[in-house]
């Protein structure tokens, strides 16, 4: 059976990958705003920072790199970097989990530690919203109440 925190972090990741793959095809070929971070960046942010709690706990698998800001992004690029930190993540907190050890850099627990990360990614997804309705490319409403049905995710 997996731990309730375990699966509390699969379904956030889930669910970032989710509306990744709702973002609007054209928005991949739009040149990157003078001002902010788009919506793709957004994206790359959240891997960037999973990725820079993995190398805090020596944990970063030799195939995982930040994307750091790049004038474009294709989906299958992001996509597979979200889902390799987010492996890398799990595996992370399961360690810790098993271990009893805090997650290096980090206080309180393992269990504020992916509150964190959920309330980090959960604030850059509402970003993500209003970057796309500004650029002309609002999410669908089924993915927008999508992202809320945790219990399919």
């Amino acid at each position: 059976m997996t731990d309730p925190l375990l699966e509390t972090w699969q379904i956030n990741a889930r669910v970032v990958l989710y509306v990744l793959d709702a973002v609007d095809g054209a928005l991949f070929t739009l040149p990157t705003p003078a001002r902010g971070r788009s919506a793709l960046q957004m994206f790359a942010h959240i891997h960037d920072v999973r990725v820079m709690w993995l190398g805090s706990g020596k944990a970063l698998p030799n195939d995982l790199a930040k994307l750091g800001k790049q004038e474009q992004y294709d989906r299958e690029t992001l996509r597979a970097a979200l889902e390799g930190s987010g492996q890398g993540i799990e595996e992370m907190v399961a360690r810790s989990l098993e271990t009893g050890k805090r997650i290096p850099g980090f206080k309180p627990h393992t269990s504020g530690f992916v509150g964190y990360l959920i309330s980090h990614e959960g604030y850059h997804l509402g970003e993500i919203g209003v970057a796309l309705r500004e650029a002309g490319y609002p999410l669908d409403r089924k993915t927008s109440f999508g992202m809320w049905e945790w219990g399919v995710r």
